[in-house]
């Protein structure tokens, strides 16, 4: 009954709508001296953006453990998660983390999932063991503790009980799920909303997990640019993010060298409400006034982006992990606040990163890198 009225609001904004808007050991450095830069002309003008640069005081580097996993030896671990419940096998606040390759490091074989403590030098604990999410590329936990962890490779988004047991399995329209994310709207019987990109067709498919909103899979959003590539060197839509105080979706696209904002996800309902126009930079959308596109960020500092966190501040953290494993900090206006070169390696190797804390004061950074396959947290 919830879901109809909700439907019929959207389809009454519809009509009023228009129909378009415009090996290593070593631990990576958090102290490498990076360098600002200011793109004006990539900017949106949000009220309120904090400006502040988290990045230029992430100083101390923390080793959080090896994410290689204790059973099968999977390694290359990709995207970040923390638990916000104590349930089953997960405490909260532990990190549960993806291997994307198997033990031989093949990319694009790895089917684990482990949780590792928050403090240093934690041990790995297998989470998850399944074929079907091998790939594994993409986690994300719901409110209640279920894992929904993204197969590349299998082509699969498959959820798992808190206790990692086999829950249920999601394909078309999926393809090959890049990452994805929870997405439960604080109000009362509101949707909550899985959000995954696909680096195949260039979308992002969502679908209700509680009783409310649409439950079918559904490719809301289409068009981001792909390069269809293999192992490490795969780009499209990835990093997905979503801030609960604006109930929208952020996405980067390393084709393109773009970040897009998504407005008001949870009234994503219907098969390609918005579409990303060639060369990611403008939008087509169905209902205009219920949701819709907008450019957050494009061009250089940004150069084959795969990862990126949300921060407590609402602005963002992006890893060109393609194109030199630098790190690059960019306010919700678009301004560039800062950079930070992780390494001289030219080789990709930090694809997942998770911003904590609740202010500018307390906020830091977990990151993967699959040349060491460690978790680390930089932290001020």
């Amino acid at each position: 009954m919830f879901w109809n009225h909700r439907a019929a609001l959207v389809v009454v904004a519809a009509l009023l709508a228009t129909s378009a808007c415009g090996g290593n050991n070593s631990v990576p450095s958090a102290g490498f001296a990076g360098n600002s830069t200011s793109q004006a002309q990539n900017r949106i003008a949000p009220a309120n953006v904090d400006t502040t640069s988290i990045l230029k005081r992430l100083k101390k580097s923390v080793v959080i453990g090896s994410t290689v996993d204790p059973t099968n030896g999977d390694m290359g671990p990709t995207s970040i998660y923390i638990a916000g419940t104590t349930l089953g096998k997960l405490k909260k606040g532990q990190l549960v983390v993806c291997n994307y390759a198997d033990s031989s490091g093949t990319a694009g074989n790895g089917t684990t999932t482990e949780i590792l403590g928050p403090q240093a030098n934690s041990q790995p604990v297998t989470f998850v063991a399944d074929a079907r999410i091998k790939g594994c590329d993409g986690d994300a936990l719901s409110s209640g503790n279920y894992m929904y962890a993204a197969g590349h490779t299998s082509g699969l988004l498959a959820a798992f009980t808190d206790k990692g047991k086999f829950y249920k399995k999601y394909g078309p329209p999926l393809q090959a799920p890049s990452s994805d994310v929870d997405a439960a709207n604080p109000g009362l019987y509101s949707a909550e909303y899985m959000f995954t990109t696909d680096a195949k067709t260039g979308s992002i498919v969502s679908f209700s997990i509680n009783n409310y909103g649409n439950p079918r899979p559904t490719q809301v959003v289409t068009g981001f640019d792909v390069n269809n590539g293999s192992g490490w060197s795969v780009l499209g839509p990835s990093g997905i993010q979503y801030s609960k105080k604006l109930d929208a979706l952020y996405v980067v696209d390393g084709v393109d060298d773009t970040i897009v904002q998504i407005t008001h996800a949870s009234n994503l309902l219907v098969k390609d409400e918005i579409t990303i126009l060639p060369g990611g930079t403008t939008f087509k959308c169905k209902h205009k006034s219920v949701t819709c596109a907008k450019l957050v960020y494009h061009g250089s500092p940004l150069n084959g982006p795969v990862a990126m966190t949300l921060l407590p501040n609402g602005n963002l953290i992006v890893a060109n992990t393609i194109g030199g494993n630098k790190l690059v900090e960019i306010a919700a206006n678009g301004q560039v606040l800062d950079t930070r070169a992780i390494d001289k390696s030219s080789v990709p190797h930090i694809f997942g990163l998770r911003a904590i804390g609740s202010s500018d004061s307390n906020a830091a950074l977990y990151l993967t890198d699959t040349k060491t396959n460690k978790l680390y947290l930089w932290k001020q």
